[in-house]
């Protein structure tokens, strides 16, 4: 979506609302199995004393796979956003600011990049799922599992000075 910011530039106190939907195609992540509706995003952007800032709320609702135990579990992720924009090519090299094109920017394009430098890096069903067994594949939030631990390798002789037989 194309804001156009030719009067908020110049005019320091001046707003502008925006609201809009991020491209779901743009936000590929591999634990997110699918968004149940296109992201949302609503806010202003904010000419104060000649700083200009995108202010607002970006909102999602997913199915995600749980990175532990590979369950299904919807997740709603609600972001504050507050960049800061400006339209002067020097500053094109700060990766902080954006910097705006002509007289405006691609909101939904800022957002998005903002969507997914904050996404999480693990996804999980509950923050103690204690994941998979690695022998048996049993969920261990279900319980525990029969399997005997395997010793490690480095103390097997000791475990052959407690055999007696």
């Amino acid at each position: 979506m194309w804001l156009d910011l030719i009067n908020i530039i110049d005019m320091p106190g001046s707003r502008k609302a925006f609201e809009c939907e991020l491209d779901v195609a743009a936000l590929d992540f591999p634990s997110v199995e699918e968004f149940k509706s296109a992201p949302k995003a609503k806010g202003e952007v904010v000419n104060t004393a000649g700083l200009i800032t995108l202010v607002g709320e970006i909102e999602a609702e997913m199915i995600c796979v749980c990175d532990r135990c590979g369950k299904q579990f919807e997740s709603t992720k609600i972001q504050e956003v507050e960049l800061t924009l400006a339209d002067n090519p020097e500053d094109e090299e700060n990766p902080d600011i954006y910097v705006i094109e002509g007289n405006g920017i691609n909101v939904s394009e800022i957002l998005e990049t903002s969507f997914i430098l904050d996404m999480e890096t693990k996804f999980l069903c509950t923050e103690d799922c204690k994941g998979l067994c690695g022998i048996c594949g049993k969920d261990l939030n279900e319980g525990p599992c029969n399997c005997s631990k395997p010793i490690d390798p480095r103390l097997a002789v000791l475990g052959q000075l407690l055999d007696i037989e």
